[in-house]
């Protein structure tokens, strides 16, 4: 079997079995490349006061599970804090995907807000499946989509190299064999 045959029969199957797994990834890529534009993605960062963090991991418990929102009971209910000195808030990511930022140095609350890119994060590596479907379904289909890339390059350029081998082959049978 010729090599452009062969590669062209990898593509095209190659091309159906990450079907799925493709636009997942290609459509959650998408989506988190606006996410520091969309307020509906992640949401914008507030400016607090202040830029030491003078509240206590108690304090910051405390005021987080006055949120209705974030249902937080117990630091069970956090997923983590992100702390943000120079812009003055801390953020307060609890497990259910809302995010409550307060003020570094009162513990005001400046913002609650759903926290969507972290489901399209999870979308778009796969673990949102499972941590199987991840290693044995999305793995596999970007090795595949790396495969399709280096072959669909080749397939590309596969003419230009041909007509230029077809070319070079004229212009040495038309050289008298003596002459340079």
């Amino acid at each position: 079997m010729k090599l452009s045959r062969l590669n062209r029969l990898i593509h095209r199957w190659g091309s159906v079995a990450i079907a799925v797994p493709a636009i997942v990834v290609i459509t959650s890529g998408i989506i988190l490349q606006l996410k520091k534009e969309s307020g509906w993605i992640q949401p914008p960062t507030a400016k607090g006061g202040g830029s030491e963090l003078s509240l206590t991991f108690d304090e910051i418990l405390a005021v987080a599970q006055t949120v209705p929102e974030a249902e937080v009971a117990g630091w069970d209910d956090i997923d983590r804090l992100d702390v943000r000195p120079g812009k003055g808030i801390v953020k307060v990511r609890s497990k259910n995907r809302w995010e409550v930022q307060l003020n570094v140095e009162t513990g005001d609350v400046l913002q609650v807000a759903y926290r969507r890119s972290d489901l399209i994060e999870s979308l778009h590596d796969g673990s949102f499946f499972s941590e199987p479907a991840k290693l044995w379904v999305f793995l596999p289909a970007s090795i595949v989509f790396a495969i399709l890339w280096f072959t669909g390059i080749y397939l590309f350029f596969q003419p230009y190299i041909a007509k230029r081998k077809k070319r070079l082959r004229k212009q040495s049978e038309s050289t008298p064999e003596g002459s340079s």
